[in-house]
């Protein structure tokens, strides 16, 4: 089957991306326990649940994508989610590693990427459902 480059590129980030997240889950409960103080540990695990949760909806994007390939929402919500997940869990997974604080204020604008890419997903599957091709 043949895909467009985005879609393929969104599944093979999120599969890559859960790869990850259950590498770093795995590292921060095991490796971190009782080495981070709890602050940092507690942001530890804020990144990777986060990070795990997008990176199936990154994978969701592209399943979507191969069903409806003509839309400019779903290109957007992935480039988005990419976005998201480097901003807002990678910034978490620095700062509790480093404890830089000043990381922090990247963390938002991940927050944001999120928010805007699950919105056009919603706005995909609405225009979807009511017109039957995707926006």
């Amino acid at each position: 089957m043949m895909v467009s480059v985005p879609t393929r590129i969104f599944l093979l980030s999120g599969a890559a991306a859960l790869l990850l997240a259950v590498l770093l889950g795995a590292f921060g409960a095991h490796a971190l326990r009782g080495v981070l103080p709890a602050d940092l540990q507690a942001i530890y695990q804020t990144a990777s649940h986060y990070h795990f949760y997008h990176a199936l909806g990154l994978l969701l994007v592209g399943v979507l994508g191969i069903h409806w390939p003509t839309s400019a929402c779903l290109r957007w919500a992935g480039w988005l989610l990419v976005a998201g997940l480097l901003l807002f869990s990678g910034s978490l997974y620095l700062l509790s590693l480093s404890g830089l604080r000043w990381l922090g204020a990247v963390t938002p604008l991940g927050g944001v990427a999120f928010v805007l890419a699950w919105a056009l997903v919603l706005i995909a599957v609405a225009r979807q459902t009511r017109t039957g091709h995707g926006g």
